[in-house]
């Protein structure tokens, strides 16, 4: 009976080890340096005319390393951060759109983004791009953090 306790002790213990070395701790996204953003841009107008259809895109100058507009839909806009999720402090990590007009990728590291979410689909970077919140009163487009 004494040999079988112990053995049970001896195998509970064993499992209790296993348990913490299992379970991983998620990393978190690497820290992209806060920059106040606050602007104001009319997406049908001739300044930025790539935003005057849905998928169009246009970037501008805000935030830490650049802004990426992209217009979902007549309505909706969305804006990303261009410093990369994955090493936002690299030089070059910024961004770009690829000649299919809805998704971007990091030359640096090479991981692509859907540019409808900032979702990202290959590559080593696990985080969505950094969103800017965006507002649009059907004249005006307004971008803020």
């Amino acid at each position: 009976m004494k040999s079988v306790i112990r053995l049970l002790t001896i195998s509970m213990l064993f499992q209790l080890l296993l348990i913490p070395s299992s379970c991983k701790k998620e990393e978190e996204a690497p820290e992209i340096p806060y920059v106040y953003v606050s602007i104001a841009l009319d997406p049908n107008g001739t300044k930025y005319i790539h935003l005057n259809t849905v998928n169009g895109w246009e970037t501008v100058n805000g935030g830490y390393n650049g802004i990426l507009i992209f217009r979902k839909s007549v309505n909706e806009f969305v804006a990303f951060e261009r410093a990369c999720p994955y090493d936002p402090t690299t030089s070059g990590a910024q961004v770009r759109v690829e000649a299919s007009g809805i998704t971007c990728y990091c030359p640096v590291c090479n991981s692509k983004f859907i540019m409808t979410d900032g979702t990202p689909y290959e590559g080593p970077s696990h985080y969505p791009l950094k969103q800017y919140t965006t507002m649009y009163d059907g004249t005006m487009l307004y971008i803020s953090n």
